[in-house]
């Protein structure tokens, strides 16, 4: 049973080839689109890698690049094709390569999706990820002589600067971690050996933070040292005073950045997704409606345009049946009563053996 079909006269085929054009210059534009969008979150998360434990999350980027120069190439050949349809005599050299074109337009379109599922899936692989890269880009803030180290303190103040943000969860990860360097602390001071002398590893803990943290829309100026002694500072109260300092955590901070682009990126695709499907469904009848019009007397007569020649479960069952027979190709049928030429032979000697054997025996 025919799937879907449809009559078509020679003025109804010359309007599905003109609109199948431009709607394949539409896709061309939407693959470049797909393809750029998939550069800027590539580099945006090649920006903040230093603060990410694992690149999991860069397989979104990829295939949205991957797809979207596949799907330029490929509705490019779909302009050629509606264009070679309006002339009977160009269209037959591409009826062997439209049946790779349907295959590589429905992959196309399969990982689009795979593309969308899985930047919401991979949310908590990229929330782990930060919250292990923002750790120890905090640990290691104040190693700027160490090598592979070095720009660790500017890229953790960049960041905090430009989300507005502190720390891993809030600023008091600051309070758990030296994050003065070595180099900068005088040894021979006594509150400097106290501190040590008191902190666990003989770490230099401080309850501050570095100035990134201070938020410049606050009235009052920066209080970045000594934020847990109340006496240290005029008319402040730790417990209950707003501090000037970004409340939230850049972890929080980059997760909410990150999930917005790819919210956003998400209903793009899809319309990209629905503008490709359009493409190979309008192809098929296209390819069905001119094959029919070609096999008449008058190539100008109505034709039948289909999506599949049978239905849903035989063309499955035909392309299984297909697969198959593939596999099988060249295999050795067990129960096949042909002979190898190879245990031919070694009958052929088996017999002239016993026959001289038997020859070679004395008459009685």
């Amino acid at each position: 049973m025919v799937l879907l079909k449809m009559k078509f006269t020679q003025q109804r085929r010359v309007h599905l080839a003109q609109g199948l054009w431009l709607l394949s210059w539409l896709a061309v534009m939407c693959g470049a689109f797909v393809f750029c969008l998939g550069v800027y979150l590539k580099t945006e998360l090649l920006r903040r890698e230093e603060v990410m434990d694992n690149t999991e999350i860069h397989v979104v980027p990829n295939i949205l690049m991957m797809v979207g120069l596949a799907s330029v190439g490929t509705n490019w050949v779909a302009s050629r094709v509606c264009q070679d349809s309006l002339e009977g005599s160009r269209f037959p050299r591409w009826k062997v390569l439209l049946l790779a074109w349907f295959v590589v337009a429905a992959l196309l379109c399969c990982l689009l999706i795979a593309a969308v599922v899985l930047s919401y899936a991979l949310q908590g692989h990229l929330e782990e990820s930060l919250k292990v890269g923002l750790r120890n880009g905090i640990r290691f803030y104040k190693d700027t002589d160490v090598p592979g180290r070095c720009f660790q303190k500017e890229t953790i103040d960049r960041l905090q600067m430009e989300f507005r943000c502190c720390g891993n969860n809030n600023f008091r990860d600051w309070f758990e971690v030296q994050w003065v360097s070595n180099r900068y602390l005088d040894f021979t001071s006594k509150e400097v050996k106290d501190r040590i002398r008191s902190n666990v590893d003989g770490r230099y803990l401080l309850d501050s933070v570095p100035f990134s943290c201070c938020n410049p829309a606050s009235p009052r100026p920066c209080l970045q040292n000594h934020l847990t002694d109340n006496s240290a500072h005029y008319d402040y109260e730790y417990q209950s005073e707003e501090l000037n300092l970004y409340n939230r955590g850049c972890r929080q901070a980059l997760i909410d950045y990150y999930m917005g682009l790819m919210n956003s990126i998400g209903p793009g695709v899809l319309s990209v997704i629905l503008i490709q499907m359009s493409v190979l469904l309008s192809l098929r009848y296209l390819q069905t409606a001119v094959e029919g019009a070609m096999a008449l007397e008058n190539p100008e007569d109505d034709s039948e345009g289909y999506l599949l020649e049978k239905g849903v479960k035989e063309t499955f069952e035909e392309i299984k049946a297909n697969v198959l027979s593939m596999l099988k190709f060249r295999q050795v049928d067990p129960t096949s009563t042909e002979e190898s030429p190879e245990a031919a032979n070694a009958k052929k000697v088996a017999d002239n053996t016993k026959e001289k054997a038997g020859s070679s025996t004395p008459a009685s």
